[in-house]
């Protein structure tokens, strides 16, 4: 494909579209080598799943981690002790509290 013809308008479409060309292409291409997988499996007296054991599941959305701590003031304000330290928290730490007291 000769892109040096194409306009800039052109080419930023083109652009936009490959990337959800791909995502089905490469869909494809892994439907096709599992069926293609599966029937040599099956020439040979085997199922593919036999061989590789125990299908692993894939991993969905974990549940939502337990809150461990709580302003005094404001019970709207939670954090999970997890990830950077709200301001809330900040803020009570700067004025002297202490995170003990936050504990759920």
């Amino acid at each position: 494909m000769d892109l040096s013809s194409l306009t800039v308008v052109e080419l930023r479409d083109l652009q936009q579209q490959i990337p959800a060309e791909l995502k089905r292409r490469e869909a494809q291409d892994k439907v096709k080598i599992l069926n293609e997988a599966r029937a040599f499996v099956k020439a040979r007296g085997y199922a593919l799943e036999d061989l590789l054991g125990k299908e692993v599941k894939a991993k969905g959305p974990t549940g939502k981690v337990k809150v461990k701590y709580r302003h005094p003031n404001n019970a709207a304000l939670e954090w999970t002790g997890r990830g950077r330290q709200p301001k809330w928290v900040a803020d009570w730490l700067a004025a002297g509290g202490k995170l003990d007291a936050l504990t759920v």
